[in-house]
């Protein structure tokens, strides 16, 4: 699996946690095990290198923020907040690249 096929496969449903997170119809748990699952799968694939494409890195700063900040700051900080928000749309529905995300593969 390449590495866009991965990342192609795996956005959309990283947006979907998070945007059920913001609207607290999921538990931060849920997160934090489909981001270890995640980390695990791309581990077997072995891909060095740089992100090489916008939603590779909004998706690497997604699942970053996801381990970095527990979930009651997400959903209280309103930039945090924000950023997520932003985040989720890019990687379901595209448009503009969210502001401040520099996502870099693990």
């Amino acid at each position: 699996m390449t590495p866009n096929e991965f990342i192609d496969d795996k956005a959309p449903q990283l947006a979907f946690y998070g945007k059920a997170l913001l609207s607290d119809q999921l538990d931060f748990k849920e997160i934090q095990l489909y981001l270890w699952d995640t980390l695990e799968e791309w581990q077997l694939y072995d891909h060095q290198g740089d992100a090489q494409t916008d939603t590779e890195r909004v998706f690497w700063h997604l699942l970053h923020a996801f381990d970095k900040w527990p979930s009651r700051v997400i959903r209280g900080n309103q930039f945090l907040r924000r950023q997520v928000h932003d985040c989720c749309d890019f990687l379901s529905i595209g448009g503009q690249l969210p502001r401040g995300c520099i996502g870099i593969r693990p």
